[in-house]
């Protein structure tokens, strides 16, 4: 399996904050059978600076701790990136990194706050070139009430991430629902494990794709932690590595079933 999101590099973001930590990360994943990791720390103006010189400089020194220790792990390099103006310009740079160098990138949407603009601004991305993958969209507290306009993305190219422990209730109601919801309604390119931490966050993937082959097969799941991750890191067209899904149309009953489901009716 690929792990495309992990917060593995130490002190650089909210992250592992020491080697010691992801090392501990670093042998949970490699027991789950993770055999690659996308080291994506926060590229966030303002709070995390990070650069892509300065990640590929922490991934050198992280491989060098692993093979030291001979822990079986690929790391390639990534971000978790926030908008900013011109984006699509910082990355054509190298000021921003896609992941493991590709035409591929995480972009992270602010978590409480619906972006003005936003789907536009990710547009601009794929007109430049560029496939956004946006990462956690079950997560954000925002996806209720702007849910078609994350379909509008995915028909205009965009990727969407889920989180494994979205999958299996680690992260509550709310996100389990949503990414079952997209799920269902073939919405979802890969699955990772947005790994923070070796216990509140670990990088556990073998769970959601499990879970995620309870809803779509085992054959699909595979696809969204193996085929599609090893497609990003080689670089591969978005058009050789989807199949096509026909989603249902909304239903009022989905939604009400939610606030149902959440106390919220």
């Amino acid at each position: 399996m690929i792990d495309l999101h992990c917060h593995i590099l130490p002190g650089i973001d909210d992250g592992a904050a020491d080697l010691d930590m992801s090392l501990a990360m670093a042998r949970i994943a490699a027991n789950d059978g993770i055999r690659t990791i996308a080291c994506t720390p926060h590229i966030y103006p303002g709070l995390y600076e990070n650069t892509a010189s300065g990640i590929r400089a922490a991934i050198a020194n992280l491989r060098s701790e692993f093979d030291k220790r001979e822990i079986p792990l690929r790391l390639v390099e990534g971000a978790d990136v926030h908008l900013e103006p011109d984006l699509a310009a910082s990355i054509r740079a190298g000021r921003v990194p896609t992941l493991a160098g590709s035409r591929y990138l995480l972009l992270e949407p602010p978590h409480h706050v619906a972006p003005p603009g936003f789907q536009d601004a990710v547009f601009k991305l794929v007109v430049a070139g560029y496939v956004p993958v946006i990462t956690h969209p079950e997560r954000l507290t925002w996806i209720e009430d702007h849910y078609e306009e994350f379909v509008k993305l995915v028909e205009m190219g965009v990727w969407m991430q889920l989180t494994s422990g979205s999958l299996t209730g680690r992260f509550g109601k709310s996100p389990k629902y949503w990414s079952e919801k997209m799920l269902d309604e073939g919405m979802v390119h890969i699955i990772a494990t947005d790994s923070h931490h070796s216990a509140r966050r670990p990088p556990l993937l073998s769970e959601g794709r499990e879970a995620a082959a309870r809803r779509v097969g085992a054959d699909e799941a595979e696809r969204m932690v193996v085929t599609r991750p090893q497609g990003i890191v080689d670089d591969m067209s978005p058009s050789d590595l989807l199949v096509r899904f026909d989603r249902p149309s909304p239903s009022k009953t989905s939604r009400s079933f939610w606030k149902s489901l959440l106390g919220r009716a």
